[in-house]
């Protein structure tokens, strides 16, 4: 390998899969490939849903072991849930999957002290029940010294040191968008101690080396430095966003999809918050402004359901069945929930007086129409309510891997679309580690970077346009 050529390591754990990516970039080059991938299964246990912590980091070690030689760790994970320590440093129980039904009603508790505007105008994140600033109100914190943020806690688990990174920090509700510092005011009114908080960290800051132990249970040579990325994993992605100029929206798919713009400053106006829009921190001083939409969560559920069928296959026929025949609001909390997902859809579309789907062709149909029309909308309102349009739609993820629905995409949003990179996340990871050793410039660098690089495909919009407007007004009770 030349030596202007640097290896390294993604951690990239999503909520069903993890995955240890190695990119190679040079100059001129960037080339990623899979070293290790692993199921990320959580446990249902008598006192709620918890992720197997441990069954993780046995796999990020698998995975650093399968990378080989490398000249950095970053570490990206979804967002929201993390884990305690005690005095001594030692995990207080696994953590709570975000999916736990423990933080029902904490919400209106919380609004009770901090009226729903204020805490918008403050932190200027979307009410979703899963917030950590509600988890933590649900929590009791016995015996708690230390919360560690899901990504920060494999790192202090491979580094011995602790750090919280701003990106993820971000998805609390305990970050201020304006001053990306935390919000002493909030925390105080909800009883939250930020000292449970290790100090932040931002994207590119050096989190320490690997310990003695895990060097010589990956087989690695030390010293083998740590960076902080962009560790919630939409960061990464939207950096990882191959756009050229700031007319973009994005859209990074997968379990959820996350719809919106990127920006320089939060939009935190009533209309916003009423229109449930977040304003997350990005890399270089930017803002995530998306909405979450429950994404192919929706299918994954169905296809458990259906016993795991052929995907090809059902897409193919899920591709002759008669567009928005039948939609479904897909960012409706009712199919937050795991199990039973055919039948909460078929629901779904019979309490609004329209044709039930029944065949799993016509239920997959039934979802990637309402996936592309809350992609339509989220696109929509985000142009609006920010004054920020676009010309193209960037889709990201894995999601990039069903043609239906990147199609659907564009038919909807009457925008064209171009798809890639599937492992955005990684690549996002990647990028910011490069850049600490001088590989890559700027995030315009990185993006024109990933442009030359990776595999790209653009989709026209084809179609009637009013079908899906009809269609959205339905949807909408009009």
């Amino acid at each position: 390998m030349s030596a202007s050529v640097k290896s390294y390591a993604a951690v990239d754990l999503g909520a069903s899969s993890g995955r240890v990516m190695v990119g190679r970039v040079g100059p001129d080059s960037l080339e990623l490939t899979e070293a290790h991938r692993f199921v990320n299964r959580p446990v249902r246990v008598p006192e709620g849903l918890r992720w197997d912590i441990l069954s993780l980091y046995g796999g990020v070690l698998d995975g650093l072991r399968a990378a080989g030689q490398v000249d950095s760790v970053g570490i990206d994970s979804w967002a929201v849930d993390y884990g305690l320590l005690d005095a001594g440093g030692a995990l207080l129980g696994n953590p709570v999957h975000y999916r736990d039904s423990r933080t029902e009603g904490v919400a209106q508790k919380v609004w009770a002290t901090v009226p729903a505007p204020e805490l918008y105008a403050a932190t200027g994140l979307q009410y979703a029940p899963f917030n950590t600033l509600y988890q933590l109100v649900a929590d009791r914190l016995v015996g708690a010294r230390r919360l560690l943020l899901i990504p920060d806690l494999l790192t202090y688990w491979l580094t011995g040191e602790q750090g919280t990174e701003l990106t993820n920090a971000s998805t609390t509700q305990l970050i201020d968008p304006r001053t990306r510092a935390w919000s002493y005011d909030i925390a105080e009114r909800v009883g939250i101690d930020l000292e449970l908080f290790a100090p932040l960290r931002r994207p590119g800051d050096p989190a320490g080396l690997l310990r003695p132990g895990v060097l010589e249970e990956t087989g690695l040579r030390g010293p083998v430095p740590v960076t902080a990325v962009g560790s919630h994993d939409t960061a990464s992605a939207v950096a990882a966003v191959p756009a050229s100029g700031e007319r973009f929206a994005y859209i990074c798919t997968g379990t959820w999809s996350l719809a919106g713009l990127e920006l320089d400053a939060p939009v935190l106006t009533e209309e916003s918050r009423a229109a449930n829009f977040t304003n997350e921190l990005g890399l270089d001083g930017t803002v995530r402004y998306l909405r979450n939409i429950m994404g192919l969560w929706l299918l994954q559920e169905c296809v458990r359901a259906w016993g795991d069928p052929d995907l090809g296959e059902l897409l193919l026929e899920a591709a002759k069945v008669p567009a928005l025949r039948s939609v479904v609001d897909a960012g409706d909390a009712v199919f937050l929930a795991p199990g039973r997902m055919p039948e909460r859809i078929a629901e779904a579309c019979r309490t609004s007086g329209q044709p039930v789907p029944v065949s799993p062709a016509e239920i997959t149909r039934c979802i990637l129409d309402s996936l592309a029309l809350a992609h339509r909308k989220a696109v929509d309102d985000a142009q609006r309510l920010a004054g920020h349009p676009v010309d193209v739609v960037h889709v990201v993820g894995g999601g990039t891997r069903n043609a239906l629905l990147c199609q659907l995409t564009a038919d909807a949003c009457g925008l064209p679309v171009v798809a890639g990179p599937t492992e955005a996340a990684a690549l996002g990871n990647v990028l910011v580690q490069a850049r600490t050793h001088g590989l890559v410039g700027d995030l315009a660098g990185g993006r024109e970077l990933l442009n030359r690089t990776q595999p790209l495909t653009r989709y026209e919009p084809r179609g009637d346009a009013a079908r899906w407007r009809e269609a959205q007004a339905r949807l909408a009770g009009d």
